[in-house]
């Protein structure tokens, strides 16, 4: 990973947020076939309920991430959730460490908004994705969500506060 990277929260409709939300869309569009429909309102990572990050290598933007509080899915114990959405990064900056630096800022940011466990839902056409959400200590939960009776979803949880792997 670059000495140059930064994490900054911004709203999503931001040009660089937007951008890289366009590309992970077309990255859904070849795996899966179309683009991920999940309902998602603007505001829904603003503080205090969500936040969203763009992540810079220099001025260059090469990630995106974001959680939302919820607490509708009950998931290792507590439904003090705070769900991670739109975890991307391009592929130049793959492999790099960026992904693992963006999700400890968003477990720490929701840790530190209350929430006690952190979830998430990916797919079966992600396999580098659920590698590497099962290395940072994630455990394969009941589906949850918009695409929970989608034979391809997969979702996970991890408790925060408690160290990975």
């Amino acid at each position: 990973m670059s000495e140059r990277l930064r994490i900054e929260r911004l709203p999503i409709t931001h040009a660089d947020a937007a951008l890289l939300v366009e590309e992970v869309q077309q990255e859904y569009v070849v795996r899966y076939g179309g683009r991920d429909d999940t309902p998602l309102e603007p505001d829904t990572f603003e503080l205090p309920r969500g936040t969203f990050v763009v992540a810079y290598d220099g001025d260059t933007p090469v990630a995106t991430g974001a959680w939302r509080l919820r607490d509708d899915v009950l998931a290792l114990g507590t439904k003090n959730a705070a769900e991670i959405k739109r975890m991307y990064v391009v592929p130049s900056a793959r492999r790099g460490g960026v992904a693992a630096a963006v999700l400890e800022h968003l477990e720490r940011t929701a840790r530190e908004a209350g929430a006690e466990v952190t979830i998430l839902e990916t797919g079966t056409k992600q396999p580098e994705a659920i590698a590497f959400y099962q290395r940072c200590g994630y455990t394969e939960i009941e589906n949850f969500g918009y695409y929970r009776d989608e034979p391809e979803s997969v979702c996970f949880a991890r408790l925060l506060g408690v160290d990975t792997p």
